[in-house]
């Protein structure tokens, strides 16, 4: 098996998450990492026996196989081109751009570099996603025509920099995405997105909900700063409905209620830090030498940024890099 060699930018906890996660991958490594942080970087590197990078231009000389991202949302996109003009295929955390117009920009730069690139959406790598899919195949609920998905978070300290909208901040693109990715995997693009929210203090979305038409049904989802939300997730068919059970971006237990009166449980453990199940999937289509991710694809991934494009729109938030 080809070990695939990892670069890190960034050491923050994505980024450690990611780290401790590689123990998890068959024939992965962490062979370099850059921050901006000097002492930051090699405290990292001495943690995981890696080697630190004075410059950016030092780690993506390096002799890597792939890249990623676990830095504020502001620096995906310009890290992501770098990295793949020097020929490196990507994992960037999400969102893996902060809009439609940036991400085109990243999409075109990983087509004329022919390198692999994926935002890391782990939801549907995890074990629960599978298991229930196949539950699902064999047992059907029929077609989903409405997702329900949505978080709250009353936990987030002020100064934190999800209030920061120079670091395009806010409860949309930090854990909206989810909701979106949620919605898109099961109902296709959107068609119509209608928003409602709040504004916070800082200048960032501390509410949103949104009503959002999709290809293939309709779907609910809220994000917010500062108010306590439930995690869990709701997938409705003609023949019955599943619940995700709360942290369902981290699933590990759901149950089917069919109409009939059934209820079905599935439970499914998950080991690791729960990036392994991304990365490992990312590692197989890099040793493939595939360019895109049937399950996290360019398209699913525009589509996500795209809904909360049109949200932000609604709710005026226009970040001061945007002006």
């Amino acid at each position: 098996m080809q070990t695939i060699r990892f670069g890190v930018i960034g050491t923050g906890g994505i980024a450690r998450r990611f780290a401790q996660g590689l123990d998890c991958v068959p024939g992965a490594s962490l062979a370099a990492v850059w921050s901006r942080g000097a002492d930051k970087a090699r405290a990292f590197a001495a943690e995981f026996d890696s080697n630190a990078c004075d410059t950016l231009d030092a780690l993506l000389t390096q002799p890597l196989d792939a890249v990623y991202i676990g830095t504020p949302h502001t620096s995906h996109a310009p890290y992501a081109i770098a990295a793949l003009e020097a020929g490196k295929a990507v994992l960037t955390e999400k969102p893996a751009a902060v809009s439609a117009a940036e991400l085109d920009r990243v999409l075109a730069v990983a087509r004329q570099s022919g390198r692999l690139y994926m935002e890391a959406m782990k939801p549907p790598f995890y074990p629960l996603f599978d298991k229930l899919a196949a539950h699902l195949r064999h047992d059907p609920i029929g077609a989903i025509t409405l997702v329900r998905a949505g978080f709250a978070s009353p936990n987030v300290p002020p100064g934190h920099a999800v209030y920061d909208p120079a670091l395009a901040g806010g409860g949309l693109l930090d854990v909206g995405i989810y909701a979106a990715f949620l919605a898109v995997h099961w109902l296709g693009a959107a068609v119509e997105v209608q928003t409602q929210g709040r504004i916070g203090a800082s200048g960032v979305d501390t509410l949103a909900a949104l009503n959002t038409r999709h290809e293939r049904g309709y779907a609910q989802l809220y994000c917010g700063l500062g108010l306590s939300g439930s995690g869990d997730a709701l997938l409705c068919g003609p023949d019955g409905h599943v619940v995700i059970d709360e942290k369902w971006w981290s699933p590990r237990r759901a149950t089917i209620h069919y109409k009939d009166g059934r209820r079905v449980e599935i439970d499914a453990p998950s080991i690791g830090s729960g990036l392994n199940y991304e990365t490992a999937h990312f590692c197989e289509l890099l040793r493939a030498g595939q360019l895109e991710s049937p399950v996290m694809s360019h398209a699913t991934t525009r589509a996500m940024i795209d809904i909360l494009d049109r949200a932000r729109a609604q709710l005026g938030l226009i970040y001061p890099f945007e002006r």
